[in-house]
């Protein structure tokens, strides 16, 4: 526990004393976000463009981390055990790219769908039944959507005038 603890502290110090731009907390053993995090980063949070979380045991993650991090472009939160997005979520103005795939959800995050700018959305390895493709078609900047390994209802799909790339 102690060398995930040093991990994490040696990546947050990495970003606030060096000016990166990218926040590495991947495989740190994290179940949820340290206080300290906030604590440490408040002064340099606006110049964050983008973290990873994966592969980290994930369960939640507060509202807080997404009005924090508010100017992510990129979030990857692949390999936790996530099962919903808050409502904050869809508060990222400048988010392009989140990678959820290998979590644990089981419906499409609507959140996703109000986030205006969204480029690239990856939910591989879910347990997806249902796409929300008219809600999808309506995001003017979306080009891909990756659902493979998820149970997805094809049969309802109606995948005319898709106006994105969707791997299923």
């Amino acid at each position: 526990m102690g060398e995930a603890v040093a991990k994490v502290i040696n990546r947050i110090n990495d970003v606030v004393y060096n000016g990166a731009h990218h926040l590495d907390l991947s495989d740190c053993v994290l179940s949820s976000i340290p206080v300290a995090l906030y604590l440490s980063t408040s002064a340099v949070a606006d110049q964050i463009f983008s973290v990873s979380l994966a592969n980290n045991d994930l369960k939640i993650l507060a509202g807080k981390f997404f009005t924090f991090f508010n100017a992510l472009t990129e979030l990857n939160l692949e390999g936790n055990m996530l099962e919903k997005l808050p409502h904050e979520a869809c508060l990222l103005p400048n988010l392009k790219m989140i990678n959820l795939a290998k979590n644990n959800f089981q419906t499409f995050p609507d959140e996703l769908t109000q986030i205006q700018c969204i480029e690239n959305i990856n939910l591989e390895g879910n347990q997806i039944k249902d796409i929300p493709i008219e809600a999808l078609n309506n995001l003017p900047s979306l080009k891909s959507v990756n659902l493979e390994l998820n149970p997805i209802n094809k049969d309802d799909l109606n995948l005319c005038n898709i106006k994105f790339e969707l791997t299923l």
